[in-house]
C-alpha cells in the first residue's frame, strides 16, 4: 500500500499558486521608510532628528513667510501695511518685485534687456547637441558661432570684431592642417601660435578695414552697465566652456614625456593651484594690462575671465589626471596595437574613458566656479551680492535682508542644482557595468 501510496502522491506541484499580495512591510511608503529612515537604531535616531529640525524650522519661519508683502515701493510701506493689519513683521518681498530687473540685468540699458533674454535661450540651443544625445547633430555648427555671436549680442558694436577673434581659430586650424606632415609637435606648436598673433598683430587692422568698407554693428554697451545674474552668468558660463578644453591639455601636458611641457604645466598648474582666486582677480584688475602691448584696452570682464579660466582649468587639470591615472595600462597599449597616433588614441580611446571616471570631480569644480563668481564684487563689479548692498543702502530698502539674500541663494541653487542633476543623469547614460 505504501508503494502505491508513493507512487500516486506527487511530490513537485504541477499549477502555479495565485497571485498575492506582498505583506505590508514589504511594499508602498511603509517598505521606502524602513529601508530609507529606520534601517537600524542610527538611521532611525537620525531621522527622528531631522524631523524635530525640520518641525523647528518651519515653526519659525512659517509665520514669517505667512506675512509676506509682495507689493511695495519700500520697506516703510511694508512696516505700515503690517500696521494697518494688526500683525507682527513678515517677509518684505516686495524689495524683489521692486529691484527684480537690477538683480538680474545690473544697469544694462532697459531697451536692450532683449539682447541678454536672447543670448540666454540661444544658450540653451547651442549646449543641447553637446549635452544631450536626443539633439540634432546639425546644431553642432551653431554651438561654434554662438560664443562670438553672444559676446556681439551682449556688447554690442561692430560684428566685425567677433568674426576677427573667430578667424584667430581659423587660423590656428589652417596651420595645423599646413604643418602635420612636419609632425605632430610642430603642428601642435603651430597651432597655438597662429591665432595669438592675428588676434595681437593682425585682427585691429582688419577690423578697422572692414568697418570702414562695411560698416555693420548694434548699439554697444560698456561693461560698467552690466551686473546682477548677467555678469555672473557671462563669467561662470565662459569659464566653464573655456576651462575645461584647456583643463585636459594641461593634463595631459603634465603627463608628457616632453621636459620642456611637463615643466611649464607643472609650474602653471601648481603657481595657480597655490594662489587663491581674489589674488588672481585683482591681478586682472590692477597688473595684467602691464602685460599688454602699450596702447591695448583690454576690457575689465575679459581679464576676470581670463583668470577665472585659468584657475579652474588648474584644478580640472588634476581632475582629469586622476581619471587618467585611473585608465589601467592596457587601454594605451591597445590604442597602440591599433596603430593610432597619439591625438587620435586620446580622442577615441583615452579621454573618453577618463571624462568618464572624472564626471563628479568635473562637474564638482564647475559648481565651486560659478559659484565664485560672486568674488567680482572685490574688485568693482557688481555682482548679486554687490548689487544687494548697492539696494540695501538706498533710503526705500535700507534695513532689508534676508529677503534679498534668500532670492540670490535659491538662484544659485537652481543652477547649481541642475548641473548637479544632469551630472548624474550622464553618469547613469554612460554607465557600463550595468549594476
Amino acid at each position: 500500500m505504501s508503494d502505491t501510496h508513493s507512487r500516486t502522491v506527487a511530490y513537485v506541484r504541477d499549477t502555479m499558486l495565485p497571485e498575492q499580495t506582498p505583506p505590508v512591510a514589504e511594499r508602498g511608503a511603509v517598505k521606502w521608510m524602513r529601508e530609507n529612515l529606520f534601517n537600524g537604531w542610527l538611521s532611525a535616531v537620525l531621522t527622528v532628528l531631522s524631523l524635530i529640525v525640520i518641525a523647528w524650522a518651519v515653526m519659525a519661519l512659517g509665520p514669517w513667510l505667512m506675512r509676506s508683502i509682495w507689493n511695495a515701493g519700500s520697506l516703510s510701506e511694508c512696516r505700515q501695511l503690517w500696521a494697518e493689519a494688526g500683525v507682527p513683521a513678515g517677509a518684505c518681498w516686495g524689495v524683489i518685485n521692486d529691484r527684480l530687473h537690477q538683480l538680474m540685468f545690473g544697469f544694462y540699458p532697459t531697451h536692450l534687456y532683449w539682447r541678454p533674454i536672447l543670448v540666454l535661450a540661444l544658450l540653451f540651443v547651442a549646449l543641447a547637441p553637446i549635452l544631450f544625445p536626443w539633439a540634432p547633430k546639425q546644431l553642432l555648427w551653431f554651438s561654434a558661432i554662438f560664443p562670438f555671436l553672444g559676446y556681439w549680442l551682449l556688447w554690442g558694436g561692430s560684428i566685425w570684431v567677433p568674426v576677427s577673434a573667430a578667424l584667430g581659430f581659423v587660423a590656428g586650424y589652417a596651420a595645423l592642417l599646413a604643418l602635420r606632415s612636419f609632425g605632430t609637435l610642430i603642428a601642435t606648436i603651430a597651432a597655438f601660435i597662429a591665432p595669438v598673433l592675428w588676434w595681437l598683430v593682425v585682427a585691429g587692422n582688419f577690423v578697422g578695414l572692414m568697418q570702414s568698407v562695411m560698416p555693420l554693428g548694434i548699439e554697444g554697451v560698456r561693461s560698467d552697465r552690466f551686473g546682477g545674474f548677467l555678469i555672473s552668468l557671462v563669467i561662470g558660463f565662459t569659464g566653464i566652456g573655456l576651462s575645461l578644453p584647456l583643463g585636459i591639455l594641461l593634463a595631459l601636458g603634465r603627463q608628457s614625456n616632453m621636459v620642456l611641457i611637463k615643466s611649464v604645466c607643472v609650474i602653471f598648474i601648481e603657481f595657480i593651484r597655490g594662489v587663491p582666486l581674489i589674488t588672481l582677480l585683482f591681478t586682472a584688475q590692477l597688473l595684467l594690462g602691464y602685460f599688454l602691448p602699450p596702447g591695448t584696452t583690454f576690457d575689465l570682464i575679459l581679464r576676470v575671465i581670463i583668470m577665472v579660466t585659468l584657475f579652474a582649468a588648474a584644478y580640472l587639470a588634476e581632475v582629469v589626471r586622476g581619471g587618467l591615472a585611473a585608465l589601467p595600462r592596457g587601454q594605451y597599449e591597445a590604442a597602440d596595437a591599433l596603430g593610432l597616433d597619439y591625438w587620435k588614441a586620446q580622442r577615441l580611446i583615452i579621454m573618453p574613458q577618463a571624462l568618464k571616471i572624472s564626471i563628479p570631480g568635473i562637474v564638482n569644480t564647475f559648481i565651486g566656479l560659478f559659484k565664485d563668481t560672486t568674488l567680482v564684487v572685490f574688485i568693482g563689479l557688481l555682482d548679486p551680492v554687490g548689487l544687494s548692498n548697492a539696494i540695501r543702502a538706498s533710503s526705500d530698502w535700507q534695513g532689508i535682508y534676508w529677503e534679498l539674500f534668500i532670492f540670490i541663494g535659491a538662484v544659485f541653487f537652481i543652477f547649481c542644482f541642475g548641473m548637479s542633476r544632469y551630472s548624474m543623469y550622464l553618469e547613469r547614460r554612460l554607465r557600463t557595468d550595468h549594476r
